[in-house]
């Protein structure tokens, strides 16, 4: 008999598990995704074009809040929990709630949730969103590039809109960004290495996007995203790292985090220079004792702006990536750290101008304090995030997203934009652990 599935997902890795090992596979009938941390990917479906023949009508996608209901309408066997950057703790009280329904709770291993590619392949993880991958991906790509390798970058997914037409994506120009109606947190990936000269893949379905970049590629870069493990595999791979000391201890405490933790050739100890020696020495410890084996690269990320003297003295705004203030549960990011070393005078809190999804964000996330996070899973969220930033009182905003949000939003007074780069502090470097790769 077939066992019945539900995949716990947030629109990404749920569906590359699906894709990689119940896909096709006649043994097991997947009943149903539910749905998390994304606004609206509930009530749609995993499109029949994408699911295969098993599944003529596609697959249903409800919200998580339903998952006892459905474990017991359809008789559930199994549930597979197949998204990323949560606590310990909570993954172990799903476990809990499901075991209680009867069924089964799953972690996929790496082993039957990575495609093998045939080119050398560079991975870049996190054990938390906002450990600084993003500028560590552009390290890697940059110093590939500079020795004479063509390179294609992967992103984790982030398929928010038509699944069918986002089943394979290249991003080389600006203008493609409009092509693939890309999100905020889409364009925040993309666009950085787009400016750079890089090509980048994204979509829906992985084995047929590494497929196509191999085509045109002498190495894959893995850009991880949240705090997942790495869709691919080489004979010849080299596994990258960011930790977080302003975070000590999450390396340790959040899944698949410390997956990624185990695996790593390289940890990159990030914001040496923002954090205190005991963070700092607290997840020297965690490594040591988890990976004595990999090489450690202390690293930061200074901050710049493009007008600092529009900070001095004034009242500002800071817009923060989202991601990171939201399940990445970060207090603060690069726009504050570059408020207090340019002299603002004062923080604006938000709260009080929120409109729309935005207010319903700061609802959700009640932690979120003083910042305003860069939301923008669809054009009602941009609409709503202009607004918000338009009523606040404040002389300046300070823009700390990877892309500058002036593109996609008229804001009606002076912005200044943050920008931060990966800078090794010793050796090794970068630079050293790819050429011994």
């Amino acid at each position: 008999m077939k066992r019945k599935v539900i995949i716990m997902g947030a629109a990404g890795r749920d569906f590359h598990n699906f894709n990689l090992n119940y896909r096709d596979n006649e043994n097991f009938d997947v009943v149903a995704f539910t749905a998390t941390q994304i606004p609206d990917i509930d009530e749609r479906k995993y499109p029949a074009e994408l699911a295969g023949k098993l599944y003529p009508n596609g697959i249903p996608i409800y919200a998580e809040e339903e998952l006892v209901e459905l474990i017991k309408k359809y008789d559930i066997d199994q549930v597979v929990f197949a998204y990323s950057d949560v606590p310990h703790e909570r993954v172990m009280h799903n476990a809990s709630l499901v075991n209680a329904t009867g069924a089964d709770f799953i972690l996929l291993g790496v082993k039957n949730s990575r495609v093998k590619t045939i080119k050398p392949l560079v991975t870049i993880c996190a054990v938390r969103t906002g450990c600084g991958k993003s500028q560590t991906t552009r390290k890697v790509v940059e110093t590939l590039k500079d020795k004479g390798y063509k390179v294609a970058i992967i992103r984790h997914p982030m398929p928010y809109g038509d699944l069918v037409k986002q089943k394979v994506q290249r991003f080389a120009e600006i203008s493609d960004l409009k092509k693939h109606s890309c999100t905020i947190e889409e364009m925040e990936e993309y666009e950085p290495h787009i400016k750079m000269g890089n090509v980048v893949y994204a979509g829906v379905d992985y084995e047929a996007i590494v497929r196509e970049a191999e085509k045109e590629a002498d190495v894959i870069v893995w850009d991880g995203g949240n705090n997942d493990t790495p869709f691919y595999t080489s004979d010849k791979e080299l596994k990258i790292v960011m930790v977080d000391p302003l975070r000590p201890d999450d390396e340790i405490t959040y899944y698949p985090g410390e997956t990624n933790l185990y695996l790593a050739d390289v940890i990159v100890i990030n914001k040496i220079v923002s954090a205190d020696p005991e963070g700092i020495q607290i997840v020297r410890e965690n490594i040591h004792l988890a990976n004595p084996d990999a090489i450690v690269i202390d690293g930061a990320s200074p901050v710049t702006v493009d007008k600092p003297e529009l900070i001095k003295g004034a009242r500002v705004l800071v817009v923060e990536d989202g991601p990171t203030l939201t399940h990445g549960e970060m207090t603060y990011g690069a726009g504050v750290v570059a408020a207090e070393k340019y002299g603002a005078a004062e923080f604006v809190d938000p709260r009080e101008f929120a409109v729309g999804t935005i207010a319903e964000t700061f609802k959700n996330f009640p932690e979120i304090e003083g910042l305003l996070p860069a939301m923008g899973y669809g054009e009602q969220q941009i609409k709503d995030l202009e607004a918000t930033i338009n009523a606040a009182k404040c002389d300046v905003v300070i823009i700390a997203t990877p892309i500058d949000l002036r593109r996609i939003v008229k804001i009606n007074k002076p912005a200044v934009q943050v920008k931060y780069e990966l800078q090794e502090i010793g050796h090794p470097t970068i630079e050293d652990v790819l050429r011994d790769f």
